[in-house]
């Protein structure tokens, strides 16, 4: 089949659909999408909430918990360790197919009936303040992190101990805001750097030792702003530098903005890989718009977040653990197959349109079922049965399909609607990566929640903190302190936090001053240093190659393709 140009039905912007993509359409026996890519990845994400969380009561017990759905949600909501238990019947909210609504309608009634995790956090020890983390412990305010110890508002970290402030990082120890980072140690302020110990503000670096503000260096030691000091000059020079004091801090961080400006960055990090085009992609092949795919990605398409494993796949976000052959996907994998339209499904086969489900097969429309087979809306069939109504059902959503409130279709092969997420489009990991104001979220027929109004007593504001945290004294521990965006502005703020005891000692060990922001600003300001989840065609600054890149072309990087990226910086 030959190449189709079509217009996207929520944004009318147009978008091609290649042979080899209906090839996998028709192997999975899904219709072409009617969403172009980047719609398809909003919708996706507008159902995963890492770092909105809530006080509810579990519905089984009473219990006060902590949650991912807000409290005026009309939903089941049950403490985790209890979700887990045989103390409540899965099956108790199963009911018949209905013929005469639509199956999103039904699906959603299933979801206000049947029984959801509170979080979708697994083995973890002391951490129940963060969301989507598995392996860790002492952890607080960090989300979406695996085999971690030690860390606070940390997001996307793996394999890291002893550290703040993380973003997309593995095996770091003892560090401190970093972003797409790996194997350093005692390094703060970084980015897209690798395997460097004792340094401060890298940039594209890899195996550093005891430098300071540089950028595109390899194997060096000693270096400040990209020149070579002895080991003695290095001591000296760096004295000056007091990041204790906040006014020093942020004067050199504006100072180290401006002078990586004129130094070229590389237009993807792809490494290991074969016929991949994307970003920060490893150890994978034929992966086409990916990104933050590592190790063993393998013939996938429009892909965010994947590791460990993933075969034959189109349309992901926070997917791995060996999976193949699936289809818009959320939180999804760990041994799965042929899982079409999922979200925090793991070790399921052969299931459609499922929510919470978890080491099942043969499901259609469930949510919250743990071990079952050949369920439709919770609704346990024989083989026979299931086989025979699966298809009508399939028949029924492209006869009778849901329309939301802009008028938009969704027959079979569309994921869930925006608008009947459990979720506000604000509090989703959407607002992240596509941040809209109330007002374009609304245009857009998603739903906005105003954000609560904290019942903080601020005792103290940003300005009148000690500059330097030598003169910190432990009373900071007892004070509210305010968000110096006081709430003013799109990053999901605070309005004020406060500073917890291991947060204070490594503040004073690492010598850094206190911040002014709250946990979630900080986390928007890392946010902002990295690209965007999409790829521009633009020309190498050095030979004029066309290259893709996640630099759209009004950016002032200068841009250059991976070979005369390597010919300078190695």
């Amino acid at each position: 089949m030959n190449s189709q140009t079509k217009v996207c039905q929520n944004c009318d912007n147009e978008f091609t659909i290649e042979p080899d993509d209906f090839d996998f359409y028709e192997k999975m026996k899904v219709p072409p999408p009617t969403f172009c890519p980047e719609c398809r990845i909003v919708r996706r994400m507008s159902w995963r909430n890492e770092r909105t969380l809530y006080h509810r009561k579990c519905d089984a017990t009473g219990k006060d918990i902590i949650t991912m759905f807000s409290p005026e949600q009309p939903l089941v909501v049950y403490e985790r360790d209890y979700w887990w238990s045989d103390k409540w019947d899965q099956l108790e909210s199963g009911r018949d197919y209905d013929f005469s609504k639509s199956f999103f309608q039904q699906f959603r009634e299933l979801f206000e009936k049947a029984p959801l995790p509170n979080l979708a956090n697994s083995k973890s020890i002391n951490s129940e303040y963060g969301n989507h983390n598995a392996e860790v412990k002492n952890c607080y305010l960090t989300y979406a992190s695996f085999r971690d110890e030690d860390l606070a508002y940390c997001a996307g970290a793996v394999n890291c101990k002893n550290s703040f402030d993380l973003f997309k990082t593995a095996g770091l120890v003892q560090c401190y805001d970093n972003t797409l980072c790996g194997g350093l140690n005692k390094v703060s302020f970084s980015y897209d750097s690798d395997d460097s110990v004792n340094c401060d503000f890298l940039h594209a670096c890899k195996n550093m030792i005891d430098s300071l503000g540089c950028i595109n260096l390899r194997n060096k030691s000693s270096c400040i702003f990209n020149e070579q000091c002895t080991k003695e000059d290095y001591k000296i020079e760096r004295a000056k530098y007091d990041f204790g004091s906040y006014r020093a801090l942020e004067d050199f961080k504006k100072k180290f903005a401006d002078f990586i400006k004129k130094y070229p960055r590389r237009h993807g990090f792809i490494h290991k890989s074969q016929n991949c085009i994307g970003d920060n992609i490893l150890n994978s092949k034929n992966v086409y718009m990916g990104f933050d795919i590592f190790d063993g990605g393998e013939d996938n398409k429009y892909v965010i977040h994947g590791w460990e494993g993933m075969k034959d796949i189109y349309d992901a976000y926070g997917y791995g653990g060996n999976v193949s052959n699936s289809y818009e996907i959320v939180d999804t994998g760990l041994e799965g197959t042929r899982n079409l339209f999922t979200v925090f499904t793991h070790a399921c086969q052969n299931v459609n349109y499922t929510y919470a489900c978890q080491s099942s097969a043969n499901l259609f429309g469930c949510v919250g079922l743990r071990s079952k087979k050949y369920c439709i809306l919770n609704k346990q069939y024989i083989k026979e049965e299931y086989e025979e109504l699966v298809p009508k059902i399939i028949a029924h959503m492209n006869e009778t399909p849901y329309v939301d409130k802009k008028g938009r279709f969704y027959k079979y092969g569309e994921f869930f609607p925006t608008e009947l997420s459990p979720f506000a489009y604000n509090e989703t990991i959407a607002q992240e990566y596509y941040p809209k104001n109330k007002s374009e979220i609304l245009d857009a027929g998603y739903r906005w929640r105003e954000p609560e109004t904290k019942q903080h007593k601020i005792t103290i504001q940003p300005a009148d903190l000690p500059d330097h945290i030598k003169d910190v004294t432990d009373d900071i521990l007892n004070q509210v302190i305010a968000c110096e965006h006081a709430g003013k502005c799109n990053h999901q703020c605070m309005g004020a936090f406060k500073i917890i005891p291991s947060e204070l000692a490594f503040y004073r060990a690492m010598n850094l001053a206190l911040p002014r922001l709250c946990s979630n600003c900080r986390h928007y300001a890392r946010l902002a240093q990295r690209t965007p989840f999409k790829l521009w065609d633009r020309t190498c600054a050095k030979c004029e190659k066309d290259i893709k890149t996640s630099y759209s072309p009004d950016r002032p990087e200068i841009v250059y393709c991976e070979q005369c990226y390597n010919n300078e910086v190695a």
